[in-house]
């Protein structure tokens, strides 16, 4: 069975095509077989030759279509971290935008049901999902989550809620009714203001082990001189609050 897109490289260069496709470089048309898989090589008709990769997260995050600022990778990785997400886990998140969380997280093999308040935006999402191989996983709802919470308070809990929206914390007053026992919760904001009201609305609601984190990553340089972080910028991306559901 064939992945819905695979990454060619060659050297610097990186394609993300669906099988069946044919695309013009300068380097040569490439004409992606339908039965391509990860390992294969294509080579343009000019006889430049491809590498074909399965698709990895990093390469969704590379690659798919933006309709604003992802969520980076570092962050992700924080939240899958803290939650222990993964295989058989009912999701529910909030601010899908591009999706990349939401797809992180299927490929992991949780179910999420992910809530997109642009109708735009929600539509290239779920292109996205179908491109991650994950729309048989990831649902991508068109509505405000707030408007939601009643009908999913009254159904089948979550394991996890994840939140990248500027309401989170009107969300977080009712998460405990949509979570599992010791379920999780994670918010993201690139604003420390919402992120001081999403840790305390997880303290009022009841929530336990609420820490909140701020995500910097710095890259090192290393020449003969000697080796020390790069003073390139201080590599923040934003703040994460996590807690557990009682």
């Amino acid at each position: 069975m064939t992945d819905a897109a695979y990454l060619l490289v060659h050297d610097d260069r990186e394609y993300l095509l669906e099988p069946g496709e044919e695309f013009g470089t300068d380097l040569g048309v490439i004409e992606v077989p339908e039965d391509v898989a990860g390992g294969d090589t294509v080579e343009t008709h000019l006889g430049t030759v491809f590498n074909v990769r399965e698709l990895r997260g990093p390469d969704l995050f590379n690659h798919l279509e933006r309709t604003g600022a992802p969520m980076m990778p570092r962050d992700v990785g924080l939240v899958m971290g803290h939650t222990g997400i993964s295989d058989g886990d009912r999701v529910l998140d909030a601010g899908t935008g591009t999706g990349i969380l939401a797809a992180y997280l299927g490929r992991t093999g949780a179910d999420v049901t992910t809530y997109e308040v642009d109708p735009d935006f929600a539509e290239v999402a779920r292109a996205n999902m179908e491109t991650a191989g994950v729309s048989d996983r990831v649902e991508v709802r068109t509505g405000d989550l707030t408007e939601a919470l009643g009908d999913l308070a009254d159904g089948e809990p979550f394991d996890a809620l994840t939140l990248d929206t500027g309401d989170a914390p009107a969300v977080v007053e009712r998460a405990t009714d949509l979570l599992v026992s010791g379920g999780h919760l994670a918010v993201y904001s690139p604003f420390v203001e919402g992120t001081r009201e999403a840790a305390l609305a997880a303290r009022e609601a009841g929530f336990e082990s609420v820490e909140t984190l701020e995500t910097i990553q710095r890259e090192m340089d290393f020449s003969d001189r000697g080796s020390r972080p790069s003073t390139a910028g201080v590599g923040h991306t934003g703040y994460l609050v996590f807690g557990r559901a009682p």
